[in-house]
């Protein structure tokens, strides 16, 4: 069930990004991305009753105050990414994430990674260098500069490396609280953080006459609705494999999300070069897999 689990929570949050690139053609970026968060929450509401609540001591609220300034701004770099740049080169780079806790882990920890640790890095490397091979006629690292020339690619790369942090402190937050509440509790907080920056960016490209029918009609718009529900049962099945296997399991079968990106990116927004895009992404999950799991 957990790869049951950890494969939905893919499916949904790469469904959620094709549904906010389509908002993003009439919307403002901190808009989707606020949207993201509190169209959930009455979706996540329902798991109340099933959720044993903790007691929380001070490392839970230490960890999320130190968390939200990153996630926001990983939010908002990420929506920009999905709205400037093809999600079939945006979202495989998200699986830079953890290579980067590789480089961390050294750089803090003097830790090394195994041989399939430094297998999984080059497998990661080949298959962002493969996301642009048609360009190698120009030049063999001209499918790097394709890259650099990408300005979603860069933001997405940032994005993986705010990820590769917050991620360890979510995990600690999880620790000291429980994996249900924590999905509950989080989006709320999240939503909050981001209010200031929505209204200030909306309005401030708006009178106050269309920025009061805006907010009128915010609530109106059913797309929005359902972005909030695909993350909200995103998260529902990453928790739930989370409880019954370890994250580094669940993660690399998370990462198939990309794969679902390239394949919504050609059949919603008529996206190309998608075949080698495809077997990029999957040479990145392969690495992003022996990084993980062995």
């Amino acid at each position: 069930m957990w790869f049951i689990y950890s494969l939905l929570s893919a499916f949904f949050v790469s469904l959620s990004d094709v549904l906010s690139k389509k908002a993003l053609d009439t919307e403002e970026a901190s808009l989707i991305a606020w949207v993201r968060f509190t169209y959930a929450i009455p979706f996540l509401i329902l798991l109340i009753p099933f959720i044993d609540f903790p007691r929380l001591d001070l490392t839970f609220f230490i960890m999320c105050l130190v968390l939200i300034p990153l996630e926001v701004t990983a939010v908002l770099l990420y929506i920009k990414a999905i709205k400037i740049s093809p999600l079939s080169m945006t979202l495989p780079f998200l699986s830079f994430t953890p290579l980067f806790l590789i480089i961390t882990s050294y750089l803090i920890l003097g830790e090394l990674p195994d041989t399939s640790g430094f297998i999984g890095i080059l497998f990661v490397v080949t298959g962002a260098y493969l996301l642009n091979i048609h360009t190698v006629r120009r030049g063999i690292f001209e499918p790097l500069r394709a890259i650099g020339r990408e300005k979603g690619a860069i933001l997405m790369i940032a994005v993986a490396f705010i990820f590769s942090i917050s991620s360890n402190l979510g995990k600690v937050a999880i620790q000291h609280s429980n994996p249900f509440f924590f999905a509950v509790f989080y989006p709320p907080l999240l939503s909050f953080s981001l209010l200031p920056i929505m209204l200030f960016r909306t309005s401030s490209k708006r009178s106050n006459s269309d920025s009061r029918g805006k907010f009128n009609k915010l609530f109106r718009r059913k797309i929005f609705y359902i972005i909030g529900l695909c993350i909200a049962l995103e998260s529902i099945f990453h928790f739930s494999a989370i409880t019954i296997i370890e994250v580094s399991y669940m993660i690399s079968v998370k990462r198939t999300s990309l794969l679902f990106g390239i394949i919504f990116g050609a059949i919603f927004f008529g996206e190309n070069n998608i075949r080698e895009r495809l077997v990029g992404g999957i040479i990145m999950i392969i690495g992003v897999t022996l990084i993980s799991v062995f």
